[in-house]
């Protein structure tokens, strides 16, 4: 059972998503809230995995309120839920760790494909959010620019895209975070990227996490 906590100001939206959730024998809805500050006096204390998160929210809006759930609770993932593509905070969102983008548009479907996505330790970029960011990827010649990073640095790139802040990483890898963010800086240069979201953008479209592990398997070093 995954435990959801959704935070947005407009109650039709909430009444919406809890109506959607409420068909999934999977999925648990724990909390709703019309605040940031209202969603983190709910979770205190009790079992929450996802947060659904209105990026636009009065007072406490949705990047302060990410910034307070990471910092207080960093297990807890959240998904940004948006009505158009601001692309500025998205870049921002993800810097912060957010797990995913949907838009409030989206049907059911994708609302829940992506909750289970992000639960299973996955990114999760709504398909309309993704078109807006493409044409600035740069995606010819993907396959000689991904040859070009070190297994670290293709690793490290992998735990962007699953969301891991440069702390995090350092933590999993056992390296200081200045080392981190040296190895982030090379790979933005080496893959054409200023930014962990076309970072992430980058590395979803080109299968990051299968051609890590077929490098690994195969044990080609770099």
């Amino acid at each position: 059972m995954i435990n959801i906590a959704i935070a947005d100001d407009h109650a039709l939206i909430r009444e919406g998503l809890s109506k959607i959730l409420s068909y999934e024998k999977d999925l648990n809805i724990v909390a709703e809230s019309s605040s940031g500050e209202d969603l983190i006096k709910k979770i205190e204390g009790i079992e929450v995995e996802i947060v659904l998160l209105d990026i636009n929210m009065y007072a406490l809006d949705g990047i302060e309120t990410l910034k307070i759930i990471k910092n207080k609770w960093n297990k807890i993932k959240v998904i940004i839920l948006t009505v158009e593509k601001q692309r500025r905070k998205i870049r921002e969102a993800m810097d912060l760790g957010a797990s995913g983008y949907v838009l409030k548009e989206s049907a059911g479907s994708e609302i829940t494909n992506a909750i289970r996505t992000v639960y299973a330790g996955g990114k999760y970029i709504d398909k309309s959010l993704i078109d807006s960011f493409i044409n600035d990827v740069n995606i010819e010649g993907t396959n000689n620019l991904l040859d070009s990073l070190t297994n670290r640095e293709l690793r490290i790139l992998l735990e962007i895209s699953n969301g891991l802040k440069n702390k995090d990483i350092a933590e999993k890898l056992y390296l200081s975070e200045k080392t981190i963010k040296n190895y982030v800086t090379a790979i933005f240069k080496k893959i054409g990227v200023e930014d962990r979201v076309h970072a992430t953008i980058f590395a979803i479209n080109n299968g990051i996490e299968g051609y890590y592990n077929r490098r690994v398997y195969k044990k080609i070093e770099k």
